[in-house]
């Protein structure tokens, strides 16, 4: 099968083809991961249109940003990209004769109380847009359109290193390794977002909200609502486990002590599951796993902000002010329970499942809103970074939080 030039050349105006050359059979996961990903461009193509229609120059100013028309420029610059993928993406499945591909609308409403909650959700879309891509990578069949995939997942990368330096408290490129989400966990954080049908032929995982009201940062204690965890559901054998870009596998915690570490920086997908088996960094395994309860949802922690996004923005201004809600416990602390299971002195307050319709802040919006914590850990603590016996580094060695699976560093991921 070889694909439509059209999409091989994504950066060329359509109107350069006079017709498209027509494909030959193409497999039907190919139409569904170009019919995923052309909702999703929709999605992200929408959302900066309908923030800068909204929004004047007195908004930007007023969320701390030093030039109003540097943050305008550069979210007119990613909306018209991604209307451009959008575009080319849906005249290929027509080319395709695809006359069926789902009609979604979008609800941004909560996305869009002011200029910093845009901002901050802004993050999370367009990491979510890195991370779909490179999660569908592995279903494609047809290597020119994994070529062209590849051509978008780039350039969606790059809108995500100038948000954060937009967001004045993030790191420009926080890890040299990205997440990829399989089309399920991609759903589970942007379906807050669509507005009635949308049939893409694809199961979201349940919604995962973190319900903290202040900032999240190193040492915030977790609280989650989700449809998956009510009254009824007992979680007392529950993980939380946190997947960053850098691990082979996920930082397992007991459900009840959900403490961010000392360690994580840039974003973070947090998910709730069954036991405490770890989850593989890896979408082809973790496809099948069976113990992911609710979500992930996308949190970013800015532990380590940077001269460049301080002088576009004065310190993430504007972004909501840390509430009393939100408990913090010292790095060592936090070393503590992820170390032993149990309970620090002084510890934060176990973590709470509620229904999900008691709050209506999505994942997105309600986790970004994360603020820098400038504690350092101990020399001895196990999330330091130069401890070689922490349960979730790469090159750890040994039984994996709860018990379950062995680890031996990077052999733990199988190959294929």
């Amino acid at each position: 099968m070889r694909f439509s030039t059209s999409l091989l050349a994504a950066a060329v105006p359509l109107a350069a083809y006079a017709a498209p050359i027509r494909p030959r059979q193409t497999s039907s996961i190919d139409i569904t991961v170009l019919q995923f990903a052309n909702t999703l461009e929709q999605l992200e193509s929408q959302f900066y249109a309908a923030g800068l229609a909204k929004f004047q120059d007195a908004d930007f100013t007023a969320a701390g940003f030093s030039s109003s028309n540097l943050a305008i420029q550069q979210l007119m610059s990613i909306q018209s990209d991604e209307a451009t993928h959008a575009s080319t993406l849906e005249a290929e499945l027509q080319a395709l004769g695809v006359t069926s591909s789902p009609n979604c609308s979008f609800n941004f409403a909560s996305a869009l109380t002011d200029v910093a909650t845009m901002a901050a959700t802004a993050r999370v879309v367009e990491n979510l847009g890195v991370s779909a891509y490179l999660g569908a990578a592995s279903l494609l069949t047809d290597p020119q359109l994994l070529e062209a995939a590849g051509s978008i997942l780039t350039v969606e990368a790059r809108h995500q290193t100038v948000l954060n330096i937009l967001s004045g408290t993030g790191t420009a490129i926080p890890s040299p390794f990205d997440l990829a989400l399989t089309p399920s966990e991609v759903l589970a954080v942007a379906s807050p977002f669509i507005d009635g049908a949308c049939d893409l032929g694809l199961t979201a995982n349940p919604t995962l909200t973190v319900t903290n009201t202040g900032s999240v940062g190193q040492g915030t204690a977790l609280t989650f609502s989700s449809s998956a965890l009510n009254s009824s559901v007992d979680t007392t054998n529950f993980g939380c486990q946190m997947m960053i870009g850098s691990n082979p596998i996920a930082i397992v915690l007991p459900y009840s002590q959900c403490v961010v570490p000392n360690t994580v920086n840039g974003p973070v997908a947090i998910y709730v599951t069954s036991d405490e088996n770890p989850l593989q960094n890896n979408v082809v395994n973790r496809a099948s796993a069976n113990n992911i309860v609710a979500g992930p949802t996308i949190a970013f922690i800015d532990a380590q902000p940077e001269n460049l996004g301080q002088l576009v923005r004065m310190s993430g201004s504007g972004t909501a002010a840390a509430s009393s809600t939100t408990q913090t416990i010292s790095p060592d602390a936090a070393a503590s329970i992820i170390a032993s299971g149990s309970s620090a002195t002084g510890s934060a307050a176990p973590a709470s499942a509620t229904d999900s319709s008691s709050s209506n802040s999505t994942s997105s919006t309600t986790s970004s809103n994360s603020t820098a914590s400038n504690s350092t850990s101990s020399s001895n603590s196990v999330n330091d970074a130069s401890d070689p016996s922490a349960p979730f580094r790469d090159d750890f060695t040994g039984a994996a939080p709860g018990g379950i699976i062995d680890v031996v560093g990077w052999s733990n991921i199988p190959s294929n």
